[in-house]
């Protein structure tokens, strides 16, 4: 899977696990940055990752700042780009099968590695049911 990821100064540590971790389970994982830890602006690569989701760049991305909401925030104004904060199994698996998520936030200053890890895999992982829920993501689709 094409995978774009980013970060702000916050993620910046978070980033580098999930990074790693997907390369190598074999994903084809793309640095949209930043190149270190100093301080950033998120929008800036909220857009990166966003826009390369709702071109077709990426089937998925990931983004994490302090929180993953101003990311999720700026990720959500590209078109066909339905991103949505991770915290914990049920956001992850809940996200994917009634949503049809694409992109996954994650709070950097919240989040610890091996939950950011478990619960990538269950996004990843999961498959989005469609039926009734086909016709709500059109919806969606449609408003951007």
């Amino acid at each position: 899977m094409r995978i774009a990821i980013a970060s702000d100064h916050a993620g910046f540590a978070l980033k580098g696990h999930l990074k790693e971790l997907l390369s190598k389970k074999g994903h084809e994982v793309s640095d949209l940055g930043p190149s270190s830890d100093e301080s950033t602006d998120y929008p800036d690569y909220g857009a990166s990752v966003g826009r390369a989701v709702s071109e077709g760049q990426a089937d998925r991305g990931v983004l994490i700042c302090g929180s993953g909401i101003g990311m999720c925030m700026v990720a959500n104004r590209f078109p066909k780009v339905r991103a949505a904060v991770l915290r914990d199994e049920n956001d992850a698996l809940m996200s994917r099968r009634h949503n049809d998520a694409n992109v996954a936030c994650f709070g950097g200053r919240v989040t610890e590695p091996d939950m950011a890890a478990k619960l990538i895999d269950l996004f990843l992982s999961t498959e989005f049911e469609g039926g009734r829920h086909a016709r709500r993501v059109g919806k969606i689709d449609r408003v951007c």
